[in-house]
């Protein structure tokens, strides 16, 4: 318990600026309309490609003794991988409504 007062104690700059991340992030989703809500969303979910790429290399460079930064890491890649997916099957779905019916 005392490593984690510590933890906090040495990076409590870090703290700050993941809860201003929260605060700014729900006022910019906020004020996007509804109409526009699912272009954002399946963007940012394609973006998330960046999160595989980063959960890849840190695999590859964990020592293979640590399960604990493996299996963090693979629940991460597959969690990126799905929402990737995700996000180009609504991405999909969305260019579908604006073709012309045969």
């Amino acid at each position: 318990m005392n490593s984690v007062i510590n933890f906090i104690g040495d990076n409590i700059q870090m703290f700050y600026i993941v809860i201003l991340m929260i605060f700014v992030g729900i006022e910019v989703i906020g004020k996007v309309p509804a109409v526009l809500h699912t272009p954002l969303m399946s963007g940012a979910n394609a973006i998330h490609g960046v999160v595989i790429i980063g959960a890849i290399y840190v695999m590859l460079h964990t020592d293979p003794d640590n399960i604990l930064s493996l299996v963090l890491g693979f629940i991460a890649v597959v969690l990126g991988t799905l929402n990737v997916v995700g996000g180009f099957v609504v991405t999909d779905r969305m260019l579908e409504m604006f073709k012309k019916k045969k």
